[in-house]
């Protein structure tokens, strides 16, 4: 990530500057423009004048009309917009995902007022929005949150905008347990703020009812999900302002240019948040799976290399790219136990292992960025010979991605260490998929594989 793209929102904060060329404008802008209309210009200048601006209006509007049109809930994790409590059940289910994803035994997302339209939260600071754990009656009956003046670690976290994380929560005295969350069986607890450069949000906390720290990658997406949480939140807040705004006939020029500056640069921000969401979770399921390289990033990169090779166009690389990072989706929401258990797997765990491209699916439906990569990780354990899985899918109708990435991450796994095998060498694997090509793979595309291989030797 460049430095630009670190900080953020300033990447696009010279795009205000875009229209100020306009001398007109300046002139308007410095709010002498009823002396210079009386005195010093004629009346055929004056509406002239009028005219570029009501002009100029007009195709700022347009250009954000054209904005808004591009981005939609679709392309967040459409957790805003919400009117009654029914809504925010998607919350609930969000809670659970990451329960599954990090393996912990509780998680609760509390949300600041201003994003809690269609709750009450009796004007708390932070208001309970969703939780993996099982309520007999309605939950957001109990108005649970935090007061700004609770002194609890919770709202530490809020204010400081640091994550916080506790083995053992005995040894501090600021966590006071929410007993209609169970709380009284927590040993550990981690927090995490849901933020931008700009915008609070939000904390997601997680918990465990034994002595437990997170791994350094569930941290790490922990980390990317509350930032990608705060960007979507503010977005589609600005979204909303900007909507009010170009239906506002006495808008002025200069606040559209303003509101367009932040439109833009949220969007970027976005979508530099989602790319490292992908690669932060992909670094995670490699950690739930026990490879002891980075597999995901390393069949990824492979399978960037043979679109290359193959012709494709940059809009497809990235497809498959991303899709090669997440193929083993699936792996996050079952239990390392499957993975670390070198003896024969129960039948039900063998199931469990197998269906796993169906799991991942499902989870990468929730996460609607994501969605044209589905079709390539749906499909990518079909054989050329239509052996393989989910639907027998045959030869060039597997789709062309899918074919990609089932050669990157065949060759990477078998050049790669395990936990009950040694990697074996380039040769091996290369004849093996030889072997195989026509029967498990695309010609095409291991004949790709030799050529890219090759040209890295040279």
């Amino acid at each position: 990530m460049t430095e630009k793209e670190e900080l953020g929102a300033s990447l696009f904060s010279r795009s205000i500057d875009l229209m100020e060329d306009d001398s007109l404008e300046e002139i308007f802008a410095l709010n002498i423009g009823d002396f210079v209309s009386e005195y010093l210009i004629s009346e055929d200048l004056a509406n002239k004048i009028g005219k570029d601006v009501k002009d100029k209006t007009t195709k700022l509007k347009s250009q954000l009309k054209e904005l808004i049109s591009i981005y939609s809930l679709n392309n967040t994790l459409c957790v805003l917009g919400f009117s009654s409590q029914d809504e925010y059940v998607v919350y609930n289910s969000i809670a659970k995902t990451l329960t599954q994803i990090l393996d912990v035994d509780a998680c609760h997302i509390y949300l600041t007022e201003e994003f809690t339209k269609g709750l009450d939260i009796d004007n708390k600071l932070l208001g309970l929005v969703g939780s993996s754990v099982e309520f007999d009656e309605d939950i957001y009956a109990k108005k649970l949150g935090y007061s700004a003046d609770e002194k609890s670690i919770v709202v530490k976290a809020f204010n400081t905008l640091e994550k916080i994380q506790i083995k053992d929560i005995s040894k501090i005295d600021n966590f006071v347990p929410k007993y209609e969350l169970k709380e009284y069986d927590v040993k550990s607890l981690t927090i995490i703020p849901m933020h931008n450069n700009a915008h609070i949000v939000g904390v997601i906390v997680i918990e465990n009812y034994k002595e437990k720290l997170i791994k350094k990658a569930y941290m790490d997406l922990l980390e990317t999900i509350g930032k990608l949480f705060g960007t979507s939140l503010h977005l589609q807040q600005t979204i909303d302002e900007t909507e009010k705004l170009i239906n506002d006939d006495s808008i002025f020029a200069e606040e559209l240019q303003h509101i367009r500056a932040e439109l833009t640069a949220l969007i970027a921000d976005l979508g530099i948040q989602q790319q490292a969401f992908v690669e932060k979770l992909a670094k995670a399921v490699d950690e739930k799976g026990q490879y002891k390289v980075a597999h995901s990033q390393n069949t990824a990169e492979l399978s960037k290399k043979l679109c290359k090779q193959l012709g494709l166009n940059e809009k497809t690389t990235d497809l498959v790219y991303y899709a090669g990072l997440l193929q083993n989706i699936g792996k996050i929401t079952l239990p390392e136990s499957l993975f670390t258990n070198k003896g024969k797997l129960s039948k039900e765990e063998w199931e469990k292992l197998q269906n796993h491209p169906n799991v991942g699916v499902n989870l990468l439906m929730n996460i609607n960025f994501l969605s044209e990569v589905i079709p390539y990780i749906h499909y990518h354990k079909e054989r050329w010979d239509g052996g393989g899985e989910p639907e027998g899918l045959k030869g060039n109708s597997i789709p062309f991605g899918s074919r990609i990435i089932a050669v990157a991450d065949a060759y990477t796994a078998m050049t790669s260490d395990r936990s009950y095998r040694n990697a074996m060498n380039k040769d091996q694997a290369l004849n093996i998929i030889k072997e195989e090509a026509g029967i498990k793979w695309d010609p095409a595309v291991v004949n790709a594989l030799f050529e890219v291989l090759n040209n890295n030797e040279k």
